[in-house]
C-alpha cells in the first residue's frame, strides 16, 4: 500500500499508461507559453485590421480582398485568440489559428514578399511564430482532435 501511495505521488495515470510528473508539468508549462504568445500576437493585430491602419489596408488591397478579407480574418483571429485560451478549446482555436496563418503566410510567399512596406519581414515572422505556436498546441492537444485522436 504505501509502495502504491509513492507511485502514484511521482506519476499520473492517463489512458493506462505512466506519465511523470515532471513530463506533464513541463507539457503544461510549454503548452500556456504556445497559447499567450499566440493568443497576444493574433489580439494585437487586431487593432491595425479593424482600425484600417495603412499597412492593413495595404496588404488587404494587394492581395485583393480589401475591406472584407481584413475585417473577416480579424473576426476569425479574434475567435481563434479566445479558443486558444480556453483549455477545453485549445484545439479547435489552434487549427483555426493555423488555417489563417496558412494563408498569411502564403499570401506572403506568393505575393506580398517577406518584407512588406519597410517592415523587416516582422509580419512574416509574426504569422510563422502563431502557425508554429499552433502547430505545437494541436500536436499536445493530438488526442482531442475528432475522428483521428483516438488513433495518435
Amino acid at each position: 500500500m504505501r509502495a502504491e501511495l509513492v507511485r502514484n505521488s511521482r506519476f499520473c495515470r492517463r489512458m493506462g499508461n505512466e506519465i511523470p510528473m515532471s513530463t506533464k508539468r513541463s507539457t503544461t508549462i510549454i503548452a500556456w507559453i504556445c497559447r499567450g504568445a499566440a493568443a497576444v500576437i493574433l489580439l494585437q493585430t487586431l487593432f491595425f485590421k479593424f482600425t484600417a491602419a495603412p499597412e492593413s489596408v495595404y496588404i488587404f488591397t494587394k492581395v485583393g480582398l480589401e475591406p472584407w478579407g481584413r475585417i473577416g480574418s480579424g473576426v476569425a483571429e479574434l475567435i481563434a485568440a479566445i479558443l486558444i485560451l480556453i483549455p477545453r478549446t485549445t484545439w479547435i482555436g489552434a487549427g483555426l489559428a493555423l488555417g489563417v496563418m496558412i494563408g498569411a503566410i502564403f499570401s506572403h510567399l506568393t505575393v506580398l514578399g517577406l518584407v512588406v512596406m519597410d517592415d523587416g519581414g516582422l509580419l512574416f515572422g509574426l504569422a510563422l511564430a502563431v502557425a508554429i505556436c499552433s502547430v505545437v498546441l494541436l500536436f499536445l492537444q493530438r488526442r482531442r482532435l475528432p475522428l483521428i485522436g483516438a488513433y495518435l
